[in-house]
């Protein structure tokens, strides 16, 4: 379970619906969440999902089998793999995360700052 289960900003029972609509209502640049993804695709297990200039963001989460390693995005060259998800999250605490509009093709970036919990 990628080590997931015990951390704050993991929302097991959380849909997309449901954690955009929490990151919706945080209102704070850099609010985070991790979900399991909608598509329950073991090359893509998680979604992190971030809100960032009054958008909220889903990003997946790759699980690379070869290397048992976990990578945002798309697959490319030279991309940053972790060894945990617990990884990720700490590095984008201190390294800012791209975040890349799909519809204006527009880069942001912002480091992960608020964990959002569902009530």
């Amino acid at each position: 379970d990628a080590g997931v289960h015990s951390k704050a900003w993991y929302a097991a029972t959380c849909d997309r619906r449901m954690a955009e609509d929490a990151l919706y209502r945080s209102n704070k640049d850099g609010s985070f969440l991790i979900r399991k993804s909608s598509g329950q695709d073991s090359r893509q297990p998680y979604t992190l999902v971030v809100f960032y200039n009054r958008r909220v963001y889903n990003i997946p989460i790759r699980f690379i089998e070869s290397t048992r390693q976990y990578a945002l995005g798309r697959e490319k060259s030279g991309e940053e793999r972790f060894d945990s998800i617990a990884e990720i999250v700490e590095n984008h605490q201190r390294t800012s995360l791209v975040l890349i509009d799909s519809q204006s093709n527009t880069k942001d970036s912002t480091k992960l700052k608020h964990i959002v919990k569902l009530s």
